[in-house]
């Protein structure tokens, strides 16, 4: 049975319940996909996946899959089912109302982002907790995996500890600018620019930190339980995990991050970009105002 012939099989297995749809016609779908268009296999799997899902009405999490026990660095195919045995390192603040938690999990072989949907209805995961995971579903983002939890995922905690490499991976020394890429382990050797007030109490200290080449964001979890950054003090910051949100990068401080005060200045950079040219033509209502010259004059004049 080759590649195509296997995925049609198990698409139908998926959809037979609700789809009046044959083995031949998935197939045929498929064929098309991978000789006429060059797309991979498992990328036609995922295109026709989802049209039938479309085509029911569905939720890919309601498709279910037999999943098998991977470790993390196993983990190389998106849409796959998989069960885990991991400590979760992170919790991060969730960025949409509809995801419940989002964080890092950990194994002796690496580490791995997960979500967890607000419509799961899964009970929490507990940072430093250990736990048993069936069910879950792979998935990839620009060559980067994570997983998902769903509400057919099963939860036990479980009263082991779990060897996780030290800094989750391999970190490397990196200036701020050359930061490019989430969830990667970097070493920093920064300032503390500023200091903002947090906004949750979840995050223990949020703020910027610089280098000679830019600056970047940083946020410290409560329940990362390290010593509080001092505005204005220069640090060499070890296991630091890069984050992106809206092309924007920033970086995390975890239980597994090193903190070492340096008694030496960094003049931090500027980052911004400078643009010159001549203005052609500005959109009315860009924003862009002129106002009155004279002295305690705020009138527009332009807009």
């Amino acid at each position: 049975m080759t590649d195509v012939q296997q995925h049609a099989t198990e698409i139908h297995e998926q959809f037979s319940d609700t789809l009046d749809i044959s083995v031949e016609e998935v197939e045929e779908r498929l064929e098309t996909l991978v000789n006429e268009y060059r797309v991979p296999a498992e990328e036609a799997r995922r295109s026709v996946t989802s049209s039938y899902l479309d085509k029911a009405d569905m939720d890919r999490e309601e498709l279910g899959g037999d999943s098998e026990e991977r470790t993390i660095e196993s983990i190389e195919v998106p849409e796959q089912w998989v069960d885990l045995t991991v400590e979760v390192l992170q919790l991060w603040e969730p960025m949409s109302e509809s995801v419940a938690q989002v964080g890092l999990l950990g194994d002796e072989t690496g580490t791995i982002k997960f979500t967890a949907w607000a419509t799961s209805d899964l009970p929490e995961l507990d940072e430093g907790g250990t736990y048993r995971l069936e069910n879950l579903v792979t998935d990839e983002y620009e060559g980067r995996f994570s997983v998902k939890l769903n509400r057919t995922t099963s939860i036990e905690e479980i009263d082991e500890e779990i060897d996780v490499p030290e800094s989750g991976g391999t970190s490397e020394e990196r200036e701020i600018a050359e930061i490019d890429t989430p969830e990667e382990w970097v070493d920093l050797t920064a300032k503390v620019s500023q200091l903002w007030e947090p906004r949750s109490e979840s995050i223990a200290q949020v703020g910027l930190l610089g280098d000679p080449s830019g600056t970047i964001k940083f946020t410290k979890w409560a329940t990362s339980d390290l010593p509080e950054l001092d505005e204005g003090g220069v640090y060499r910051l070890e296991n630091l995990v890069t984050d992106e949100y809206e092309g924007r990068f920033s970086v995390k401080l975890n239980r597994t991050t090193g903190i070492e005060e340096l008694d030496e200045e960094i003049e931090v950079g500027d980052d911004a970009i400078a643009v010159e040219g001549a203005l052609v033509d500005i959109q009315r209502g860009s924003g862009l105002i002129k106002r009155c010259p004279e002295d305690d004059c705020t009138r527009v004049l332009q807009n």
